[in-house]
Formats: structure tokens, sequence, C-alpha cells
């Protein structure tokens, strides 16, 4: 994929990443449908195997799982002249998603601790909760769908539904149900 991006496209990177920053309640993983959308759908900057490829290969490795965004950048860089462009994508993703939350995360954690025993501050805390897990629902249907045969993978909504159940009703801690999966895909079972 080769691209040709002029500064008002890298800063339309920057802006779009910036806007989903102040959205990603829950983490930037959050935002991934619009993510797809901007990248992929409406400006195909990205592939669609790149823009999954991205995310799981951030996942897998090891560190804050925000990883992603930077290699959506890296990947946006490379399409559109290389390597001396990757750095750029890479920078301006990142940025984008880190610096306006940062602040706006720090200005209104100072604020609200300091008026933590307001009715509305409580309320809004308890507010964001189903929030944050429709978008997160949102985040792994749309990871599930451009796998080529989800619809007949009955394994994994079987364990996905079983591992959210043991999640909510009991103590198990998520490394076990995590060793399970594992197990569970090393003997080819899903």
């Amino acid at each position: 994929m080769s691209l040709s991006l002029t500064v008002a496209d890298w800063l339309t990177l920057l802006t779009h990443f910036a806007a989903l920053s102040l959205l990603a309640v829950g983490g930037a993983i959050t935002t991934v449908p619009d993510m797809h959308r901007f990248l992929v759908t409406d400006q195909h900057w990205l592939s669609d195997t790149q823009f999954t490829s991205s995310i799981a290969l951030a996942q897998a490795a090891p560190g804050p799982n925000v990883l992603f965004v930077a290699l959506m950048g890296w990947n946006v860089g490379l399409n559109a002249g290389g390597y001396r462009f990757a750095a750029l994508g890479m920078a301006l993703a990142m940025m984008g998603i880190l610096v306006p939350s940062t602040l706006l995360t720090n200005s209104s954690s100072r604020w609200s601790h300091r008026n933590r025993e307001l009715r509305a501050v409580r309320a809004f805390k308890q507010g964001m909760a189903p929030l944050v897990i429709a978008l997160l629902m949102s985040t792994g249907y749309l990871l599930c769908v451009a796998h080529d045969d989800w619809r007949s993978d009955w394994r994994l909504w079987l364990l996905t539904a079983l591992t959210a159940v043991l999640v909510w009703r009991t103590r198990i801690h998520l490394l076990w149900l995590l060793g399970a999966g594992a197990v569970l895909g090393a003997l080819g079972w899903v």
C-alpha cells in the first residue's frame, strides 16, 4: 500500500487521535471501532489486516496496551513513504492519544479528589462502568468479525461466555483463566 500524505493529512491523524483520547474512557482500546472507521474505512491509510495485526501484536507484547496506537501510526507512516515517515506517524498517533487525556485526567482527578463527597462525583463514577463495558464489547465484536470464520467458532464463544461468568461470579484470579485458555488452545480445543 502506497500513500501520499500531505501536511494536512498528518494533522488530521494527530487531531483525530487527540479527539479519541478524550473519548477513551476505559483505555485507548475502547476507541478501536472509531479508529477502524477512520483509518481503514474512511481514509484507507491502513488495510484491515494491518489494523487487526497492530492490535494483536501490541496486545501480545509486554507493556502497556496503548502500544497498538504506536503500531497503527507506524504502519500509516510506512504506507506513506517507508521508514522515514514511520517514526512521524508513530509520534503523531501517540501524542494525539496520550497528551489530551493525560492533561484531562490530571486536572479532573485532582478536582474529583478534592470533591469526592459530592453526590455528582459519586454518580459519575458509578455511571461510567456500563459505558466502559459497552465500549469494550464493541471492540471485541469488531476484532471478532475481522476473523474469517467467526460464526463457526462456537467453542471460542462458549469459552468467552464461561470466562465472563467466572470473572463476574467468582474470585478466581485472571491468570488462572488465562492459563486455562492457553492450555485449551495448546490442546487444539479452541
